[in-house]
């Protein structure tokens, strides 16, 4: 398991008081237009930027939308998060009573689901809004952890005057984003928040712990039902002649026969028994199981994919759409993945190993990993990427819709590559390729 690097507010041996009150008064200097007396952390500077383009008012920011009763538990009952909320609450209640803090679960969205801890700290959570079904992005509330961790996807502490908005500078608030271990899609985040007095240096580490095992668990859940669908489908497998999966509702793989395993197929929304076109496979034979499907690839070969349409223009929330002659299929797509796919759609060209690995990591060091990715990919999208170089196939129309900003275009990407097209002045210029 890689554990984040944590990117901590209160410098080591630093005094909390004398750091809040430094924080304030560079607070008070930037929105003056003069020179803060102590440089901020990159990560909140970037977010105070932010800030500044959503026209966030530091004095008096929008109290979070809070969602009626009803629409909250939608989302609970049909967040991930569910099935984690008691080990999470088993690792970090007893910690947020003793330590006066409280203990919150959101949504990738930023939603507040779940609420727990210290009764002081929740009724100073009432009086700024944070309260089960308030929502807790940037856009909502300015600079805060959980807004912050979900927009950089990585564990984020906010100590103080980092908050944008004054009114929560008599806070501290330390978080880590849940990622769905499978794809690396954004579940939600963990976060604790107490007063700036009682700030601890080991209260980030410990959030990111537990963000960590509950992915661990969600894994292991995964694997569970996996074995259990496997189980189910053996005495079908086995009298099987011709190439056939079994995959769950989600398209993940639980077994494979008569052809190579696959990691996860691509399949529809709304996926009904039949016959239909499926990006990795061609045209199948559908038909349901117990918890999943039973895929049989049809032998007459198939149309391939006419169009891709690589949608980043929302935080945390990019999709590959990839339409064939049947219909078309949305696919939500890991970070990594997200940053290979607009490369090559950029450099319709095409780019060799060597050179991805320079966009994305920097160095040349990394072109393993960049093929294994790749060739991850191009199982899924059903043969819309060649290789030698890596590129989009000659007659695929590529479309990316991107953020109205270029400076929005994924901002948790510290990809060399991407910073470059994020800080081009003409953004939009940019996906106007041939």
């Amino acid at each position: 398991m890689t554990f984040p690097a944590l990117d901590t507010a209160l410098p080591l041996g630093a005094d909390a008081h004398e750091h809040a009150d430094l924080l304030r008064r560079a607070h008070e200097a930037s929105l003056a237009g003069r020179r803060p007396p102590a440089s901020l952390r990159p990560v909140v500077e970037d977010s105070w930027r932010r800030m500044r383009g959503l026209d966030i008012d530091p004095d008096a920011g929008p109290p979070p939308r809070v969602a009626r009763l009803d629409e909250l538990q939608r989302h609970r009952d049909a967040s991930p998060l569910a099935e984690v909320l008691p080990l999470i609450r088993g690792s970090l209640l007893s910690v947020a009573d003793q330590a006066d803090h409280i203990m919150l679960v959101t949504d990738a969205t930023g939603q507040v689901l779940w609420r727990d801890g210290s009764r002081r700290m929740r009724t100073i959570g009432d009086r700024v809004g944070l309260v089960e079904g308030s929502y807790w992005n940037e856009g909502s509330t300015g600079t805060n952890a959980i807004g912050t961790a979900l927009v950089v996807g990585r564990p984020v502490q906010i100590y103080s005057a980092e908050h944008y908005v004054r009114n929560l500078h008599a806070l501290t608030c330390a978080c880590a984003p849940v990622h769905d271990p499978r794809d690396e899609n954004l579940l939600g985040a963990i976060n604790v928040t107490g007063p700036v007095s009682t700030i601890h240096p080991a209260t980030l580490a410990l959030v990111s712990a537990v963000a960590q095992l509950a992915e661990a668990h969600l894994q292991s859940i995964h694997h569970t039902h996996l074995e259990r669908l496997r189980s189910v489908a053996a005495p079908l497998l086995a009298g099987l002649t011709r190439p056939a999966l079994i995959v769950d509702q989600s398209g993940w793989v639980a077994a494979a026969v008569h052809m190579e395993p696959m990691r996860r197929v691509l399949l529809p929304t709304n996926c009904e028994a039949g016959t239909m076109w499926l990006p990795a496979l061609g045209e199948c034979a559908l038909e349901p199981l117990p918890g999943g499907w039973l895929l049989r690839p049809c032998p007459e070969e198939s149309a391939k994919a006419s169009c891709v349409t690589l949608d980043v223009s929302k935080r945390g929330a990019h999709t590959v759409t990839v339409s064939g002659p049947s219909g078309e299929w949305v696919h939500n797509l890991t970070p990594r993945h997200s940053e290979l796919l607009l490369l090559l759609a950029v450099h319709r060209q095409g780019r060799s190993g060597a050179q991805l690995s320079q966009d994305v990591f920097g160095s040349q060091n990394h072109v393993v990993t960049v093929r294994a990715e790749l060739s991850r990919m191009r199982r899924n999208l059903g043969g819309v990427i060649e290789s030698r170089p890596y590129r989009f196939c000659d007659g695929v129309e590529v479309r990316v819709q991107g953020p109205s900003s270029p400076a929005d275009l994924m901002p948790h990407s510290l990809a060399p590559g991407v910073r470059v097209l994020r800080d081009h002045t003409e953004g939009e210029d940019l996906f106007d390729c041939p």
